[in-house]
């Protein structure tokens, strides 16, 4: 047997994460992937990029130093091979380019700026497959801070895939125009018309602690009408309320109900009822390619 690291590290809108992974060989058997350690600082990008152009010098020092002590952990943990991948705020920042080569120099992080149709790609390279039934229609939506990635599978096959500027940092901001969600439902409908027995599947940190919060088992799904209760009682409550009475983190407490919206609005324009929550995303994907990458 054989065990190495890899990581990931995934520089959102809304915070940054660091995924590490166990890769288990075994001769004769298939290779196991298990999450290590998962750390996540809440350096919120997106409010710079999508509001004023371009991270401000404050985010700038906080992204260095996160990058620095992430580059202290992989080191400590023994990891073999990274990947850093950052996406819409760092893309959409006008002086992003130069944050990278900051990281670069200050850090010792090589960052690789990645768009959506990428991001896309990567994430569909995660354990996706193995959650797909080849008789049922699924859509994969991961919600972001600045954008919303969409995949649609048939027979066990990707149909297409689509990202939008529909984020949770971007609608809490007031920056999605109308427009934004009336292409996302022409989309949606237009895509999922006449398919049978479609389900989401939903990614990102915020599906993730619904799904905790309903108090439902591993791979069991949600609902849309506990959704949609849980997003009108979210609404209910004052942004104090969501941190102090339910025990939200405070970068968690706004962001989660623009993504709840999104995943209603999603379900309602497929048709959808269930909502699947595997925990998986970009960080998961990166880990899977490095992987692939480096053994072919």
């Amino acid at each position: 047997m054989r065990v190495r690291k890899f990581a990931a590290i995934d520089i959102g809108s809304n915070a940054v994460r660091l995924l590490t992974h166990n890769v288990i060989e075994e001769k004769g058997k298939k290779t196991q992937f298990r999450k290590s350690a998962l750390i996540r600082v809440p350096v919120r990008l997106g409010e710079d990029s999508f509001t004023v152009g371009e991270i401000s010098e404050r985010n700038i020092e906080r992204i260095i130093n996160t990058m620095k002590a992430f580059k202290l952990l992989m080191d400590v943990a023994g990891v073999e091979k990274y990947r850093a991948c950052a996406t819409s705020a760092m893309r959409e920042a006008n002086n992003g380019n130069e944050v990278i080569q900051r990281i670069k120099e200050e850090a010792g992080i090589q960052i690789d700026l990645i768009d959506g149709k990428q991001e896309a790609a990567i994430i569909a390279s995660t354990d996706l497959k193995e959650l797909i039934n080849d008789h049922q229609s699924y859509l994969y939506i991961d919600v972001g801070g600045g954008s919303t990635e969409f995949t649609l599978f048939t027979g066990g096959n990707i149909k297409i895939s689509k990202s939008f500027k529909l984020g949770t940092v971007r609608l809490l901001k007031g920056l999605v125009k109308e427009e934004t969600w009336e292409k996302l439902e022409d989309w949606i409908r237009q895509n999922t018309k006449g398919l049978q027995k479609i389900s989401i599947i939903g990614s990102g940190g915020n599906i993730n602690k619904l799904h905790k919060m309903s108090g439902r088992k591993e791979g069991e799904p949600l609902s849309y009408i506990w959704l949609n209760a849980q997003y009108n009682f979210l609404t209910s409550l004052s942004y104090e309320d969501r941190v102090s009475e339910l025990g939200l983190n405070p970068d968690r407490a706004d962001v989660i109900i623009p993504a709840a919206q999104i995943f209603l609005s999603s379900a309602k324009w497929s048709g959808t009822k269930k909502i699947y929550v595997p925990k998986i995303g970009l960080s998961d994907g990166i880990i899977k390619t490095l992987y692939s990458d480096n053994m072919s």
